[in-house]
């Protein structure tokens, strides 16, 4: 069990499955004890140096809301950064991110942020929190990535040793809520912080459900 959980999420906000890990998060912070903390990762960078392009963007489009979201936690904070995250889904006209000036302006903060999406100026903040998460698991996994803190009874299996449960996921479809969405959270922390523990798998993926 946890009490006082610090749940860290490395995200990066154009992957539909990682929006839906963000929303069970905060439907399971409605029933634990958990404070939920937002961190950039980029599947840009995930995927550089590989031969095939895994998300077909050849023109690099997906740099674009995630140096947004480092300009805005650099000079906002992580809990601007979260209401900007829901913005970018939750004003969105189809089946993906909204505008960027509009996600902004309805999380409060300044429009202009989004000139960075075209400016290198914030990439190495992306680089950074990029490695800090994927150090936690490994270069093998993706986005999003999720480190638990503040947990009881001290497991030793897969945490960094002082009481940290990091792991990728979980991907999920649709958002659990209420005590489907506890339940997730403590099956999940079980799972991941059990000694020796490495993958666990599904179904073949289903269309996301972002609503």
């Amino acid at each position: 069990m946890v009490s006082g959980a610090v749940a860290k999420l490395w995200f990066d906000p154009s992957c539909p499955y990682t929006w839906i890990t963000s929303r069970w998060l905060l439907e399971a912070a409605k029933v634990r004890p958990i404070e939920v903390r937002w961190h950039v990762m980029s599947l840009s960078v995930l995927n550089e140096d590989r031969d095939d392009d895994p998300e077909g963007d050849p023109e690099g489009y997906l740099w674009v809301p995630v140096r947004v979201c480092a300009a805005v936690r650099r000079h906002h904070g992580q809990e601007a950064l979260g209401r900007f995250y829901t913005g970018l889904w939750t004003t969105r006209g189809g089946d993906w991110i909204g505008d960027l000036r509009t996600a902004l302006e309805t999380a409060g903060l300044p429009p202009g942020l989004a000139a960075a999406g075209t400016s290198t100026d914030y990439d190495d903040d992306v680089r950074a929190s990029h490695a800090e998460g994927i150090a936690l698991v490994g270069e093998h996994v993706g986005t999003p990535i999720v480190a638990v803190t503040g947990t009881d009874g001290g497991t030793d299996g897969g945490t960094d040793g002082g009481g940290r449960v990091a792991f990728f996921g979980p991907v999920v479809s649709r958002i659990p809520r209420g005590e489907d969405a506890g339940r997730l959270w403590d099956g999940t922390l079980l799972v991941a912080g059990t000694a020796g523990f490495h993958e666990l798998k599904g179904g073949p993926h289903q269309e996301p459900v972002l609503g």
